[in-house]
């Protein structure tokens, strides 16, 4: 007798075992979903500013990059002057960025809303720079604005410190200053962010 009271114990607690384990699963799932559509909500409600985040430090590397690369500035292997292209929206040089002694043409341009950076190698003996094909193309940065705000990437000074003028030539301009407005929806909400640096072109000094 009792050892079918102990049996019959055994499966109340077996049976009462299995019905928790249902509730906390239950609950669990419950939890789980609570959680999943709290991030969902999240996400959307700052998709916005997420995104506009991201693009800002990509902009950022791109922008250190270019200075970094700046200030690598030196004459080319064939002896062509360090400063190639000067415009607002498309900057080229001759440089040695990835120091191998063995200098590059890298340009710097603004594709619509696209900041790219393309990197030639000198082939031959002597050495030949051809712009036909890039060794590299790099993306710097996306949804810059500086078209539609009206501003400059890249702006010029002398020696003095005097901005480029229509007179002002290559080898004149020791100084350059790179500005980025980021905004990947301009018109839906204008809040650009606005990256700027500069160098100093210390080999040309």
């Amino acid at each position: 007798s009792s050892m079918q009271q102990c049996v019959t114990q055994n499966h109340r607690f077996r049976g009462l075992s299995t019905v928790e384990l249902i509730i906390v699963v239950a609950l669990f799932a419950v939890l789980m979903f609570a959680v999943s559509e709290s991030i969902a909500t999240f996400y959307r409600l700052n998709a916005y500013t997420i995104a506009q985040s991201y693009q800002v430090s990509t902009a950022r590397h791109g922008v250190e990059q270019l200075v970094r690369d700046l200030r690598e500035m030196t004459f080319a292997d064939d002896g062509t002057f360090p400063l190639v292209i000067m415009e607002e929206d498309r900057l080229a040089f001759f440089s040695d960025i990835d120091r191998d002694l063995s200098v590059e043409y890298v340009e710097y341009s603004l594709a619509s809303t696209t900041l790219i950076k393309r990197i030639y190698n000198a082939t031959g003996t002597p050495p030949v720079y051809s712009t036909s094909t890039p060794y590299e193309t790099v993306t710097l940065s996306e949804y810059v604005q500086n078209t539609l705000q009206g501003t400059p990437i890249f702006v010029y000074y002398d020696s003095d410190g005097n901005p480029a003028t229509a007179t002002t030539t290559v080898t004149d301009i020791r100084y350059i200053e790179a500005s980025i407005i980021v905004n990947i929806d301009p018109i839906r909400d204008p809040g650009e962010y606005m990256l700027r640096s500069s160098a100093a072109l210390r080999n040309l000094q």
